[in-house]
């Protein structure tokens, strides 16, 4: 009987440039798939909330923290992912969320031996460039959510951002 597994979180960084959005995609360096491209994921762990997980696995992987100015936005998105993983022989559901950075930011890889470049891909290229089809799902989500600022929908959303501050409200 396969397990099923709620202990992984994904996030969609995003940012908005040159009247477009783009996603940051972290080269693995490590197994499993060594050499893919992929968002930023991580485990939850033990006592850890989902978001508190997706919050340090930003500041794990890309140096991101709840306090620094460049983080403008964090939203939970609606649908969970879930995949089959045989070798677990478990269905994996994984929480996804977006946070929307400054446009001149850049992840800090500094920190994280498990990736060894970024790269940011164009919203109109996702599908080419992401891996698995629930990642090209979550970035269509995370765009709908960023288009719908100031909506009912974006406000349920929202999270707070770590460190104290508001997420953005009605800014497009």
């Amino acid at each position: 009987m396969a397990l099923i597994r709620a202990d992984l979180v994904e996030v969609c960084v995003a940012r908005e440039r040159g009247g477009g959005v783009a996603f940051v995609q972290l080269r693995r360096v490590r197994e499993p798939l060594a050499g893919s491209w992929q968002p930023v994921m991580g485990h939850v762990e033990s006592g850890e909330s989902a978001v508190e997980a997706a919050v340090r696995e930003l500041r794990e992987e890309v140096g991101l923290r709840g306090g620094d100015a460049a983080w403008l936005g964090f939203w939970q998105l609606e649908e969970v992912s879930p995949y089959f993983v045989a070798s677990m022989d478990a269905v994996v559901l994984s929480p996804r969320f977006v946070v929307l950075v400054e446009g001149s930011w850049e992840p800090d890889l500094t920190r994280d031996d498990a990736h060894d470049a970024h790269r940011w891909v164009d919203a109109q290229e996702v599908r080419e460039a992401f891996l698995w089809p629930g990642q090209v799902r979550a970035c269509a989500e995370a765009l709908d959510v960023l288009a719908r600022r100031g909506c009912e929908f974006e406000r349920a959303l929202r999270l707070a951002i770590p460190g104290g501050r508001a997420g953005p409200a009605g800014s497009a």
